[in-house]
C-alpha cells in the first residue's frame, strides 16, 4: 500500500486571528483536521496539515485565496518509551538522510505512538525503514484506525 500521506502547507501572517480563516474555511466544507503542527518565525507561520480530503482542502483553502503547497509525509510508529525515538532517528542518520520536521499524531497505534515526518529524501526514508524492517502507518490504516478511536 502507498505509505505515502499528503500534507498541506499554509502560510500563515503572524497577527491576532489569522488562525481562524484557513481552519474555519476547512470546518464549514465539513473537513476534519487529523492532525496539524504551527511553526512560526518573526515573518509567518507556517500551518502544516494532515486531512484525510486533501484535494477538497486544497481546492476549498484555494478557491478562498490561501497559497497552499502540498508535500509527503510518512507516519511511522514509535515505541512509547524511552529510547523509541532515538532508534528511529539512528536509522536515518546511518543513512545519510536528514529529518526536515516532524509532529506527533494526536492519536496512538497499539502500544506505539505515531509521528509525521519529513525528510529531505523521502524515497531514502522509506528505503532505510525497509532495511530496518519498518513499514511506515499506510494513509488507509491511520484514518480507519481514527474511525475505530
Amino acid at each position: 500500500p502507498p505509505m505515502r500521506i499528503p500534507q498541506l502547507s499554509v502560510r500563515i501572517e503572524n497577527k491576532l486571528g489569522q488562525l481562524i480563516s484557513p481552519c474555519e474555511l476547512l470546518a464549514d466544507a465539513g473537513i476534519n483536521i487529523v492532525t496539524l503542527s504551527l511553526a512560526d518565525s518573526p515573518e509567518f507561520g507556517i500551518l502544516r496539515l494532515i486531512v484525510r480530503e486533501w484535494q477538497r482542502a486544497r481546492d476549498v483553502l484555494e478557491a478562498a485565496g490561501v497559497e497552499v503547497t502540498v508535500t509527503e509525509v510518512l507516519a511511522i510508529e514509535v515505541r512509547d518509551q524511552p529510547g523509541g525515538l532515538v532508534e528511529l532517528l539512528k536509522i536515518f542518520a546511518k543513512a545519510g538522510i536528514s529529518v526536515t520536521f516532524m509532529y506527533a499524531f494526536t492519536a496512538r497505534l497499539g502500544d506505539s505512538a505515531i509521528m509525521v515526518f519529513s525528510f529531505d529524501d523521502l524515497d531514502a526514508a522509506i528505503l532505510a525503514l525497509a532495511r530496518a524492517e519498518i513499514n511506515p502507518v499506510s494513509p488507509v490504516t491511520l484514518y480507519d484506525h481514527l474511525d475505530e478511536v
